[in-house]
């Protein structure tokens, strides 16, 4: 801020910023005392509607480096060229929690990141878990609304989330991630982000690939016990965002090596599941991951609000050589977030410094509305002009890929392994002992929080278990009757 007198926001000079103008000494405040009310009337529109889901979160600027050349999958400029670095912004949140919310609780991890590409922005939004707990956009809604306050009762209720998880049997990898040792994560620079969603790749010839990217932390996987994070949460609802703060201002920048799964389009009919499944990964061994890059963070945004809160992330903007996949919870999402935002934010808010591009200028013919600057000033809005207006490109972004069929509200087509619980029995089974007692414990914990006369709730759920791993379901069965007070 420059230096000089203290104004309105008009630019006149505030006289007297400690006192209200008043009738008289001890008198009541005059409404003329513009500058008063011009302060107060700010004051009380301060706050922006916090984000529905992720509003509690933490970000930081940094550098995406290209280590590999992956031109014969993707035409994309700001990776054609290894060496070549893209500026990038992060932001890492919990999901279910309010604003005020700790850092420290068991819940997912959003993991958003934009890359300010010289194509324009490119946004990646995924998590810290591979996986999601739905398949289909339509179900969203009703699935938040489980994560969050009952309208009766003002608090997150047990039932409600037993009940959808439990009729849901979709969510049951998912939820086995998030009671396991990785749903409490130690911090932000210590966890994994992944897409979840398949994305498209596209190369200078047309040809298609399908991608899910992965991000490993280099400063390695660490977790909290339920015990630690009570204590943690306790004494530091900041936990996360301070940690993350302070590690880069203290020249100890986190750091992720990037990698991807690439799926050629021609086998995506034909592989053993639905690979554009949330709730399912692609194994390793059938399309193991290959390095292609470093995202470092290194820089500290200067004001929250401006570049934290007011920041926009939607998996609707992609540039050349990337595009959506027929991921039905990836095609909700490619109009949820951005009209999310149009909300929150405001219509322009793609114009704020946060979420302009920094490696190209923006051309369009949207005008006016929230937050517009009138950086077209008297340019024509509107197209085709003969004003020398921007352009059409004629090349799309995404290649084409072929459908057919009737219109009508479908299931996704089988595959021939397609299965709600064989990932989350290969979890389970995965895990050493003592992650299966604390991931029983944690499951048999939250469980029991079911109202005493709604058993159906409590067999629906342990029930999806038992079909993940039958020890699993057995064990958890056992430890929830202990809780409830009903021994056998």
């Amino acid at each position: 801020m420059t230096q000089g007198p203290l104004t309105t926001e008009a630019g006149a000079p505030v006289a007297d910023n400690q006192n209200s103008e008043t009738a008289g000494v001890g008198g009541p405040v005059l409404v003329q005392d513009q500058a008063l009310l011009e302060k107060l009337a700010h004051f009380n529109r301060e706050r922006i509607p916090e984000r529905i889901v992720h509003a509690r979160g933490g970000a930081a600027y940094g550098t995406f480096t290209l280590t590999r050349d992956v031109s014969k999958w993707t035409r994309a400029k700001f990776l054609s060229e290894v060496g070549k670095q893209t500026e990038t912004f992060l932001r890492m949140s919990t999901v279910a929690g309010n604003l005020g919310s700790a850092d420290a609780v068991r819940d997912p991890r959003g993991f958003a990141l934009k890359f300010y590409t010289e194509e324009g922005n490119y946004d990646l939004v995924g998590n810290n878990t591979p996986v999601f707990f739905i398949k289909d956009a339509s179900k969203f809604p009703d699935f938040i609304h489980t994560q969050k306050r009952d309208p009766y009762t003002g608090s997150q209720e047990a039932d409600n989330m037993w009940d959808f998880w439990g009729m849901s049997p979709e969510s049951t990898h998912q939820v086995l991630w998030l009671f396991g040792d990785r749903g409490i994560p130690a911090s932000f620079r210590h966890m994994n982000g992944y897409s979840s969603h398949t994305y498209q790749w596209n190369n200078e010839a047309g040809e298609i690939f399908w991608v899910k990217y992965h991000f490993k932390t280099d400063q390695g996987i660490r977790n909290l016990t339920v015990e630690d994070a009570v204590e943690v949460a306790g004494r530091d609802t900041d936990s996360h965002q301070r940690d993350l703060r302070l590690s880069i201002e203290r020249g100890e920048f986190p750091s992720w090596t990037v990698q991807v799964q690439i799926m050629p389009e021609a086998e995506a009919a034909h592989y053993r599941f639905n690979p554009f499944d949330m709730t399912k990964v692609w194994p390793h061994a059938d399309y193991p991951p290959i390095e292609i890059g470093k995202l470092e963070l290194d820089r500290n945004p200067d004001n929250v609000f401006a570049e934290v809160e007011q920041s926009i992330f939607s998996p609707a903007h992609f540039v050349a050589g990337i595009g959506p996949s027929p991921d039905k919870m990836l095609q909700g999402r490619l109009f949820a977030y951005a009209d999310a935002h149009r909300y929150r934010v405001g219509v322009n808010a793609d114009l704020l410094p946060v979420n302009r591009p920094h490696a190209t200028d923006a051309r369009t013919y949207g005008r006016d509305g929230s937050l517009y600057d009138g950086r077209h000033g008297g340019a024509k809005n509107y197209e085709p002009n003969s004003f020398g207006g921007p352009v059409q490109t004629d090349r799309p972004l995404w290649s084409p890929t072929t459908v057919g069929g009737y219109t009508g509200n479908h299931e996704a087509l089988a595959h021939a392994e397609d299965n709600d619980f064989v990932q989350a029995g290969d979890l389970y089974r995965l895990m050493p002992d003592d992650a299966k007692d604390r991931l029983v414990t944690n499951l048999a914990t939250a469980i029991s929080g079911v109202s005493a006369e709604r058993d159906d709730i409590v067999d629906r759920a342990v029930g999806n278990f038992a079909h993940a791993d039958g020890d699993l379901g057995r064990r958890l069965e056992l430890a929830v009757k202990e809780l409830r007070g009903r021994h056998n």
